[in-house]
């Protein structure tokens, strides 16, 4: 994942901790994996699954990252109820869970899935004590993190995500936003420039390509940019990543 990497490299190199990577190859380049020195990195969860949460492939890719560029990440996720569950077979709510007389999952619970367990409440994190934060994709952003997926451009945002976010930009330190994510900073970083691929479904390769009319709605600029690219957003970085895996991992 090019755009995680250049998130720590960008940060390091400013602390003139990051030693040149040296490759033969551009795949050599993206899979350096000498250890370095750290970057300290939130990384910011909504749940556990593609369609009611994390999208898994991309939150496994930037912690494969962010171990081999030798960065130290501690996992968030807001303590709430996660908008509803989705049986993943079908791609539809689950109607067991609709009827159940418990209570609904948890977002801080189920990421902690992903995160084996060591995970810290959302409200506990702080832009000072972090170098970078990264929202990995998946629908839990635009469902549990926000209520875009409801609501659209009229939608509000979790109040500790917007506060991270905000912090974060503010301190200058960058922000990576993965799949649908850059929506949330649609939303809260006013005149902000995110991407999420292309505008145009060519085909079926974008078939989430109508977000990008609503990021414009919102008041933020959209660029139009492929898979792989690592694009510098104005204070942070953002790649839509809804390609093959071996895209999602690079």
């Amino acid at each position: 994942m090019a755009a995680v990497r250049a998130l720590v490299a960008s940060r390091l190199r400013a602390a003139s901790a990051f030693a040149p990577l040296h490759a033969s190859t551009p795949r050599a380049a993206l899979h350096g994996s000498a250890p370095r020195p750290g970057a300290r990195v939130a990384l910011v969860l909504s749940g556990c699954g593609v369609y009611d949460g994390t999208e898994l492939h991309e939150a496994s890719a930037v912690l494969v990252h962010l171990s081999r560029g030798g960065a130290k990440v501690q996992i968030f996720a807001p303590d709430i109820p996660q908008m509803h569950v989705v049986d993943h077979t079908k791609g539809q709510p689950s109607e067991s869970e609709t009827r159940s007389l418990f209570s609904p999952r948890n977002v801080l619970t189920e990421s902690a899935r992903i995160a084996r367990g060591k995970i810290t409440d959302l409200a506990r994190l702080s832009a000072a004590d972090h170098d970078a934060a990264i929202f990995p994709g998946g629908f839990g952003a635009a469902k549990n993190l926000s209520t875009f997926a409801a609501d659209g451009k009229d939608c509000r945002v979790h109040g500790d995500v917007e506060r991270v976010l905000k912090e974060f930009h503010a301190a200058g330190k960058p922000i990576g936003l993965c799949c649908i994510a850059p929506v949330l900073a649609a939303k809260v970083l006013h005149g902000v420039e995110v991407t999420v691929g292309h505008e145009q479904e060519e085909g079926g390769r974008w078939p989430y390509a109508g977000t990008a009319e609503a990021i414009k709605a919102l008041g933020a600029k959209h660029c139009v940019k492929g898979v792989t690219i690592s694009f510098p957003a104005a204070g942070g970085s953002s790649v839509w990543c809804g390609g093959p895996s071996s895209d999602i991992g690079d």
